[in-house]
């Protein structure tokens, strides 16, 4: 499988599914947390909210070890992009084992390590 699949497949409307979810509930959920601004208790609702949106990953992530199923594709790069994340804000995916062993998976992937390195570099 390749990083999209091609537009004719049903699997093309899967993989936009999960690219809005990402977009609406997970980037947009943990965005607002940057802001430095942002009163302890707003930051609170926010958390809860997004914490709610890691127990729909967790639950599709104990049956796939990525979002598409076997095969590594685009939503799981930018999944673990904006995952990454959560280091700024304290937050620890523990209470989600298998988000944080997916964390963990794609972490380890050669190109993302190449990826981070030069990021860091």
């Amino acid at each position: 499988m390749t990083l999209v699949p091609p537009a004719e497949r049903f699997e093309r409307y899967r993989l936009q599914e999960w690219l809005a979810f990402i977009n609406s509930e997970i980037h947009a959920g943990l965005a607002p947390l940057f802001n430095t601004e942002l009163p302890e208790t707003a930051k609170a609702i926010f958390r809860e909210k997004i914490f709610k949106r890691f127990d729909y990953l967790e639950n599709a992530l104990e049956r796939n070890d990525h979002l598409m199923g076997k095969h590594f594709s685009v939503v799981d790069a930018y999944l673990f992009t904006v995952l990454g994340w959560c280091r700024f804000f304290d937050i620890c995916l523990d209470p989600w084992p298998a988000l944080a062993a997916y964390v963990e998976r794609v972490g380890a992937r050669p190109a993302v390590q190449a990826a981070l390195d030069a990021e860091s570099a």
